[in-house]
């Protein structure tokens, strides 16, 4: 498993990066901060480890960059404790925040715990979906018709990813929402219905006008 760090402060850098080489773990350490975003995406990683205090920009807008692109996991590790930066990372993306001073113990065991998780959650599980022409790539975070192509959010992308896993059938706010919230992705009915609307946009843009249908008073339905 790759696990790339971004943290400027070098005495902590490298105490991570040696934590997790003597965890088994692959790891390289960002020591330059110009487009943190896309030296991450062009890595590739399986984990990412990211502060938020950075030189040229946040790590929430370093998240939000790689949310657009990618779905790999990202665990905040910052001394920022207030609990509206803790939420801001969740609803930007991130599965998870730890703060600084951190034992390592706990640390390994966190992620241990998002690593298991999102590999329980790709292996095996197809990397394409395809119904009536429209094809949902989990990979790339994208769906397409017809040579025309978009960009999902992290929520679009798993909302979509489960209605086509159940393409037919009937899936409730309720469980769309549960399933959501089972994926590190904390989101109340108003939200859904805003997502929903965003997607159905989306979708128009590529020429994709009934691919989701609303059952009312049940769901939706693809």
């Amino acid at each position: 498993m790759h696990i790339v760090i971004v943290e400027d402060d070098v005495i902590v850098r490298q105490e991570l990066k040696l934590l997790l080489e003597n965890a088994l773990y692959q790891v390289t350490a960002l020591c330059e901060f110009g487009d943190v975003a896309s030296a991450l995406l062009s890595m590739n990683p399986d984990l990412v480890l990211l502060d938020l205090n950075l030189p040229n920009e946040s790590g929430f807008n370093i998240c939000t960059k790689i949310r657009a692109k990618s779905e790999v996991p990202v665990i905040f590790v910052t001394s920022r404790t207030d609990s509206m930066d803790e939420l801001t990372a969740i609803l930007k993306g991130g599965d998870d925040y730890i703060t600084k001073p951190f034992q390592a113990p706990i640390l390994l065991a966190r992620i241990g715990a998002v690593l298991k998780r999102t590999h329980r959650e790709t292996k095996g599980e197809p990397v394409r979906f395809t119904h009536k022409e429209v094809e949902l790539d989990i990979t790339r975070g994208t769906i397409s018709f017809q040579g025309k192509q978009t960009e999902l959010s992290k929520n679009e992308l798993k909302m979509m990813h489960l209605l086509f896993r159940k393409k037919g059938e009937i899936v409730s706010r309720a469980d769309m929402i549960e399933y959501l919230w089972d994926n590190q992705v904390f989101i109340d009915d108003n939200t859904l219905s805003v997502n929903i609307t965003r997607i159905r946009e989306k979708l128009k843009a590529i020429e994709v006008f009934d691919l989701i249908e609303t059952k009312r008073g049940m769901g939706y339905r693809i």
